[in-house]
C-alpha cells in the first residue's frame, strides 16, 4: 500500500470565514500552498521534510458523481420486492409478522427491507459484492484508500483502531478528554495511555483539542522511559467543535512509525464545504473514524472508519472489526451508509444553507446581552478551526448554568444537542431549516429580555468550575482495574480510593474517572456537582452516583 500523499491545489483551498479561526493568528488566502486550510509546520525537534506536496494525490478533494448510484440501497429494493417464500430469519419475515405498535410507527416497509445476509446482499466481513461497491465509492468519496461500514457506531471503529495498532502493554497517546470508547479500547487492547490533557476554559467548563507540541513532549518521556508506543490518537473535532493541528501532529509521529488514530465523530461532513475545516485523512492520519449518521444522513449506528497510508495492516482492522461487529448487521443501517454517500455525491451544493444559516445565527447570537457564543479566542492555545455547524452559547452573564438555560429553551421547544455546567450547544445540519434558528434566535432574546432585569440585584451564581481533567493519579492500567476485584463505597467516602469503573456525564462522553484513577477531591466534586444538577451518568454501576465501585484488594 503506497504512502499517503498531500492534497493538490483545487477550488476547496480558500480559508474559512475569519470568525471561526483565532483572531491572534488571522490566516490570509495562500496560493502557493497546495492544502486547503493549510496549517504553519510545527517546531518540533521530530520534524522531517514533509512529502512532495505537488505529486498525485490519494485523497482528492470530492466532486458530484454524475448519475451516482447507491449499489447496496439498489440490491436491498430489488431483493424485498422479490415474491418468495421466506424460510429465513428475522422472524417478522418482511413484517408479516411485525407487531402492530412497530408497523405504525416505522412502517410496513422498514420490516420488508429488513433483510439478513442473502447472496446478493454481500457479506459485510468478507465483501466482494454491493458491500464492497458501496465501501469503495464511500472511499472514493471521502479521500481514503479503504472504507469499513460500521454498524456499531463510531465506538466499534475507535475501538478496531486501537486494538489494530497496539497490543497488550504498548503505550498509546490519548487526549484525557477522549471520549468513553477510546477507555473501553484500552480494557479490550490491554494498552497503556499516556494522557495529554488538553487546554480547560473554566467558565465555559469545556476541553479544547491538543497541540503537536503536547504530543512531541509525551513521545519523547515515553521514548526515555523505553516504552513502545502503539499508535497516538486524537479527538479532532471535539463535540463543541474545536480541531486540533492533525497534520502537524502527524509531522511529529510518522517519522518515527506511528501511525495517528483521529476520533473524528463529529466531522464527517468537513470534507463537503470550503468553509469546514480539513478532514483528518487530508491533514494525513492513518485511520479517521466518522459518525456519518451525526451531522450526515444516514441511521443513528451507523459509521465508517476511513484508513490512508502504510503504516496500519488493514486486514488487521477487518478482523478486529469482525470480533467487535455483530454477525447480523442491519442492512437498514448499512444501506443508509450508501443512501447517505450517494446524496453527497449528487449535490455538492448540500452544505451551503446550513453554513449561512449557522453563521448567521452565531452572529446574531453573540449581540443579545447576556449571551456569549464559543469561539476560537476563548481558548490560549492556537488551534487552527472550530466548525462553523457547531453553536455553542452561554448564559452564565444572566446568572444562567447551562442547564437552567436549558430548561428554559425547552419550554419554548427548543432542544439543543449537548447540555453542560455552563452552556449548551447546538448541532446545525442538512435538515435544519430557516424557521429553526429564527426560533433558536427569538427565544435567546427572550431569554435575554427576562433575566438580565431580573438578575440585576441578585446575587450572582457565575461559577468557575474546576477542571476535573488537571490532576489525576493513575494507579493501575484500565484493563486491569477493570477486571480486577471491586467493592462498593459511599460516593462522598471515596476520596482516594482506586476507582474501579468509568465515571462519565452523558453527553459529551468524557469520563471523569477512568478504571485505576485515584479519586481525586476535584474529580470528587465536579461529579457530586453534575450529579446534583440531574446529570445522567454512564458507565457507573449506581446511575444515581451515590456509591461508586472501587478496588478492594
Amino acid at each position: 500500500m503506497s504512502m499517503l500523499l498531500l492534497p493538490p491545489s483545487s477550488s476547496r483551498s480558500m480559508a474559512p470565514p475569519p470568525a471561526l479561526r483565532s483572531p491572534r493568528a488571522p490566516i490570509s488566502p495562500r496560493t502557493e500552498s497546495p492544502r486547503r486550510h493549510a496549517i504553519a509546520r510545527c517546531d518540533t525537534s521530530r520534524t522531517t521534510p514533509r512529502i512532495s506536496e505537488t505529486e498525485p494525490t490519494l485523497a482528492q478533494p470530492s466532486a458530484p458523481v454524475q448519475g451516482a448510484t447507491a449499489p447496496l440501497v439498489q440490491a436491498l429494493k430489488s431483493t424485498a420486492a422479490q415474491d418468495v417464500s421466506c424460510f429465513h430469519f428475522p422472524g417478522h419475515n418482511q413484517g408479516k409478522a411485525a407487531p402492530s405498535s412497530m408497523l405504525d410507527l416505522i412502517g410496513a416497509g422498514a420490516f420488508s427491507h429488513d433483510l439478513p445476509e442473502l447472496p446478493e446482499l454481500d457479506d459485510l466481513f468478507y465483501p466482494n459484492g454491493v458491500i464492497l461497491d458501496a465501501q469503495n465509492q464511500a472511499a472514493q468519496l471521502f479521500g481514503s484508500s479503504k472504507t469499513w461500514f460500521l454498524v456499531n457506531g463510531s465506538t466499534c471503529g475507535i475501538q478496531a483502531a486501537v486494538m489494530a495498532t497496539c497490543c497488550p502493554g504498548d503505550y498509546i497517546v490519548v487526549p484525557r478528554n477522549c471520549h468513553i470508547s477510546v477507555i473501553s479500547a484500552l480494557v479490550l487492547s490491554g494498552a497503556v495511555p499516556k494522557y495529554i490533557v488538553p487546554e480547560y476554559n473554566s467558565a465555559w467548563d469545556i476541553a479544547g483539542g491538543i497541540t503537536p507540541s503536547q504530543v512531541d513532549k509525551a513521545l519523547k518521556e515515553l521514548e526515555k522511559d523505553d516504552k513502545k508506543v502503539g499508535a497516538v490518537l486524537v479527538t479532532s473535532p471535539t463535540y463543541h467543535g474545536i480541531c486540533s493541528d492533525v497534520q502537524c501532529i502527524v509531522d511529529v509521529c510518522h517519522p518515527l512509525h506511528i501511525p495517528v488514530i483521529v476520533d473524528e465523530a463529529h466531522g464527517a461532513h468537513f470534507r463537503f464545504h470550503h468553509s469546514f475545516p480539513s478532514t483528518a485523512i487530508e491533514q494525513g492520519a492513518d485511520l479517521a473514524v466518522q459518525s456519518t449518521h451525526k451531522v450526515l444522513n444516514s441511521l443513528t449506528q451507523s459509521s465508517m472508519l476511513h484508513m490512508a497510508g502504510g503504516l496500519v495492516d488493514a486486514d488487521k482492522v477487518s478482523q478486529c472489526l469482525q470480533l467487535l461487529q455483530s454477525s447480523s448487521p442491519s442492512y437498514l443501517l448499512l444501506s443508509s451508509l450508501d443512501a447517505a454517500r450517494a446524496q453527497l455525491s449528487e449535490n455538492a451544493k448540500s452544505f451551503d444553507e446550513p453554513v449561512a444559516m449557522a453563521l448567521e445565527t452565531r452572529d446574531q447570537l453573540m449581540v443579545i446581552p447576556g449571551l456569549s457564543v464559543l469561539d476560537l479566542s476563548c481558548f490560549a492555545s492556537d488551534f487552527p478551526a472550530i466548525d462553523p455547524l457547531r453553536v455553542t452559547l452561554s448564559a452564565s452573564d444572566l446568572h444562567l448554568s447551562g442547564y437552567e438555560a436549558d430548561d428554559i429553551l425547552e419550554e419554548h421547544q427548543i432542544v439543543c444537542e449537548l447540555v453542560g455546567t455552563q452552556a449548551v450547544t447546538f448541532a446545525v445540519n442538512l435538515g435544519t431549516r430557516r424557521q429553526d434558528v429564527q426560533k433558536l434566535v427569538q427565544c435567546a432574546k427572550h431569554l435575554s429580555d427576562k433575566y438580565i432585569s431580573a438578575n440585576e440585584s441578585r446575587f450572582s451564581k457565575h461559577n468557575y468550575v474546576c477542571s476535573p481533567l488537571d490532576k489525576f493519579f493513575v494507579k493501575l492500567p484500565p484493563r486491569e482495574a477493570f477486571f480486577t476485584k471491586k467493592r462498593r463505597v459511599c460516593m462522598e467516602d471515596s476520596l482516594g480510593e482506586i476507582c474501579g469503573e468509568l465515571i462519565c456525564p452523558y453527553p459529551p462522553g468524557i469520563p471523569v474517572l477512568i478504571p485505576g484513577e485515584v479519586v481525586t477531591q476535584d474529580s470528587l466534586s465536579y461529579l457530586i456537582n453534575v450529579r446534583d444538577q440531574g446529570m445522567t451518568i454512564s458507565g457507573a454501576a449506581d446511575g444515581e452516583l451515590n456509591s461508586i465501585m472501587y478496588e478492594g484488594r
